[in-house]
């Protein structure tokens, strides 16, 4: 099973200034480290949004844990809008969200998901990838009774099951079936992770390192952490992998990628087509979202 579709002879990075990312990159190093078997001690950003960071080797992760009834997931897609990619941070500025990470790897044609991916509806790929993909992540309900969240494994919940219930589905590689079990072999390549997670209480679990892992071993750490998870699967490796969090100040970006960028030099959030967001959900009586 290939991590992902070879897309190295199109990349190109995104213009932004080093003093910029590198002022990012310190401003989430600043976060409190803990122990991988520290308690946690979470920072509230807002109601239902924490921030955590964890250290240990071979470097620190960032977790962003989310109540989705109190935020909103939002996918975009460039295909949906004007085929122009964004990094997390442009993506998330434009559409007033307050945090963004990547939605999946993406083809050579720069704009259409590995796996299937519709947000509303818009169909950015229709093909369900039948040989590697075994996990999809369904938000916001179109019916009562179902949760605002959850990653499905498509080994026990076929995807005629639920694809219909909800108003944004992107199937991923997967990490982590549920309850917790890592299905990731072992193997060599390492790269640079932003990774979806839930936990037992069907909270989101936004995961970035910048550090290189070996899938096998990550999946080992993030089960080690005291932050109860269920499920995870992979979103994007080496550079292009990112992580925004406006009220936290945090834009920070992968680099590392085995047989691709063996360093750390980027410094720069690359552009990408489909990312997920958050906005807070109005109130009771407040009206919609703006």
């Amino acid at each position: 099973m290939r991590p992902w579709p070879d897309r190295n002879a199109s990349r190109t990075p995104g213009v932004k200034t080093s003093v910029i990312l590198v002022a990012a990159l310190l401003t989430a190093a600043a976060l409190p480290l803990l122990g991988d078997r520290d308690g946690p001690a979470w920072e509230t950003l807002d109601e239902g949004l924490e921030l955590a960071r964890f250290g240990g080797d071979p470097g620190p992760i960032t977790v962003l844990r989310i109540d989705p009834a109190v935020w909103q997931t939002v996918a975009l897609a460039a295909s949906a809008l004007d085929g122009t990619r964004r990094t997390a941070r442009q993506w998330g500025e434009e559409h007033g969200l307050t945090a963004v990470i990547n939605a999946g790897m993406y083809a050579a044609d720069h704009r259409t998901h590995t796996g299937y991916f519709r947000t509303g509806d818009h169909v950015n790929n229709p093909l369900w990838n039948q040989k590697d993909y075994r996990q999809a992540a369904c938000f916001e309900p179109r019916r009562e009774g179902l949760p605002r969240f959850v990653l499905m494994d498509l080994d026990t919940h076929p995807e005629e099951t639920f694809a219909d219930d909800y108003d944004v589905v992107v199937q991923n590689l997967r990490l982590i079936k549920k309850p917790g079990e890592n299905r990731w072999p072992p193997r060599d390549r390492r790269w640079s992770e932003a990774c979806l997670g839930e936990d037992g209480s069907g909270r989101m679990l936004w995961i970035f390192s910048r550090a290189p892992h070996a899938m096998h071993a990550w999946n080992e750490r993030l089960l080690a952490l005291p932050i109860d998870l269920v499920a995870a699967q992979h979103l994007e490796g080496g550079p292009e992998a990112q992580l925004w969090i406006a009220p936290a100040g945090v834009e920070t970006m992968g680099s590392y990628e085995t047989g691709f960028l063996e360093d750390e030099s980027n410094l720069a959030a690359w552009p990408v087509p489909n990312v997920l967001g958050i906005r807070k959900r109005p109130a009771a009586g407040s009206g919609p979202a703006g």
